[in-house]
């Protein structure tokens, strides 16, 4: 399966440590999505936004690494899998079921998602600007 990692999960360190079978693809930009962060946990979500990039990246992924992050994800309580097609291939990645209002994360977090970003070399003027609130 495909997943489209857009937040701690782009750490490969991370991603590696959770799913051990998954493999880091590529880089994309999910259009018409914008990153913003929410909840009690002050977690990563997507949500629609016309015009707007979330940029992330492709992983391969095994059945065994989909049920792990599953549980990570705590699907389907906090989050739901949302598909998508990218090159005539089914993509999926998490967002959150419940749209709270924005919280800043934790500084830990942030720092996973800062490397993940040097990992997949993504343009962190997106995680900037998806800070701004």
């Amino acid at each position: 399966m495909i997943y489209f990692a857009y937040g701690s999960n782009l750490n490969h360190f991370q991603m590696k440590k959770r799913c051990k079978d998954s493999k880091f693809i590529k880089k994309i930009d999910l259009r018409d999505y914008k990153l913003t962060f929410r909840s009690i946990y002050r977690a990563a979500d997507i949500e629609p936004k016309r015009n707007s990039i979330v940029p992330g990246a492709l992983f391969e992924i095994s059945k065994v690494d989909e049920k792990k992050l599953d549980l990570y994800e705590d699907f389907p309580i906090l989050y739901k899998k949302h598909y998508f097609i990218y090159k005539n291939k089914k993509v999926m990645t998490y967002e959150m079921v419940r749209k709270t209002p924005f919280t800043f994360p934790r500084e830990k977090y942030l720092n996973t998602i800062i490397q993940g970003y040097r990992d997949c070399k993504l343009d962190t003027k997106f995680l900037k600007n998806a800070l701004k609130r």
